[in-house]
């Protein structure tokens, strides 16, 4: 019995063998076309792979980057004119997933006059403040001791204050007392905005001399899409009541609408390299049908069926687009990171469950686009073709 249930078994594998040697052989006897078919496979399966792995990594590329732009959630009191507790600081920063916050930085302002003229002090955590603006342009550098301040542009160009100068500060504290403070300038920020307008110190400079007082407001750059960041909004809101948090709509809107952009165009491209590397292979596999017609025509009058010369032609097709397939999802990964690098100067992820859909499609498409050639090979007469007609 075991024999018996062998031998079935062995013959269709034989003939899967046989199969499979035949179809390699015809590739290798027409090396010209099939290579010519098979570059234009790896190059589809290439800019899809490539394109695809892009299209997925694009959320955490364009989210890093609109970063850059500065704070895309705020966060202050409910109460007006009142301010934010330390406790309240740190329940904000532990709400925030860890690996979602490029940038945190509570902000306390104060009004001052510096040579009798008013102006704006913004006490702040100056290193979450360079994480939030990495935009900002700044000439000499960040303060690093007590009494070191970041002066916007502007108003270094009306006090003529440069890199190193010492002035006076002239503030009031709750009971109506002046003081006096003097300050150095490490540098100076220019932005184009209203930023140009303050002078940025430390948090501890600025309650020095004001007194202690909690922030006005927590600016806060997170990496997240619209969606996700009003989950967190509403989460932060239902946890705190004497919290009012708001996303900043111009950023992650912005960063939205350019994210669809951006993927619609990916998909467009793919669609069109994927119809173009169709026509290419169907272009080849119609001239191998022209070039083979006398075999053809001779395996039909030997009582070859079509359906045995379609599924010659159609396995030629679909291991031209697996091997094609093959190549192009490891050439995909090395064109996602050159644009990637190239565009976000930041690296992609080798996306593994890609490899086998990339090899899937383009066999699919390499045995679609064998179909219209393949209705040719049905049509020959072999009686014509053997009288050379």
């Amino acid at each position: 019995m075991e024999n018996k249930e062998k031998q079935p078994r062995e013959r269709k594998m034989s003939r899967r063998r046989m199969y499979f040697h035949m179809v390699m052989a015809s590739l290798a006897r027409r090396r010209s076309h099939m290579v010519t078919a098979l570059l234009a496979i790896a190059m589809g399966a290439t800019v899809l792979s490539g394109l695809v792995t892009i299209y997925y990594d694009i959320p955490r590329q364009m989210g890093k980057e609109f970063r850059s732009y500065g704070a895309n959630l705020l966060i202050m009191p409910t109460e007006s004119g009142g301010s934010l507790t330390e406790a309240q600081v740190k329940e904000v920063r532990d709400t925030i997933p860890a690996d979602k916050l490029v940038g945190m930085a509570p902000y306390l302002y104060q009004n001052a006059k510096v040579r009798e003229q008013p102006y704006l002090l913004a006490g702040t955590d100056l290193a979450g403040a360079k994480q939030n603006s990495p935009y900002w342009l700044i000439h000499g550098n960040w303060p690093e001791k007590s009494r070191e301040v970041l002066l916007g542009h502007e108003i270094a160009k009306t006090l003529k204050l440069d890199i190193g100068d010492k002035f006076t500060v002239n503030t009031s504290k709750g009971d109506g007392q002046e003081t006096a403070t003097d300050f150095f300038v490490s540098g100076t920020v220019t932005t184009g905005g209203k930023e140009e307008e303050l002078i940025f110190m430390s948090m501890e400079d600025l309650t020095g001399i004001v007194g202690n007082q909690g922030p006005d407001v927590i600016e806060c750059s997170v990496e997240m899409e619209q969606a996700e960041l009003n989950q967190l909004v509403q989460k932060i809101a239902a946890a705190d009541s004497g919290l009012l948090p708001q996303a900043v709509k111009r950023v992650t809107a912005s960063q939205d609408t350019v994210l669809k952009k951006l993927q619609a165009l990916v998909w467009i491209v793919t669609v069109i390299v994927l119809c173009i590397m169709m026509i290419c292979v169907s272009t080849t596999m119609m001239a191998v049908v022209t070039e083979r017609r006398k075999e053809i025509g001779l395996k039909k009058a030997l009582g070859a069926s079509n359906e045995s010369v379609v599924k010659d032609f159609l396995g030629e097709g679909a291991m031209l687009g697996v091997l094609g397939g093959a190549l192009g999802a490891g050439l995909g990964y090395l064109f996602a990171l050159r644009v990637s690098l190239s565009v976000f100067s930041r690296t992609v992820h080798f996306l593994f469950a890609l490899v086998p859909i990339t090899i899937l499609v383009s066999a699919l498409i390499a045995v679609v686009a064998c179909l219209i050639p393949v209705r040719k090979t049905v049509e020959i007469d072999p009686a014509l073709v053997l009288r050379g007609e």
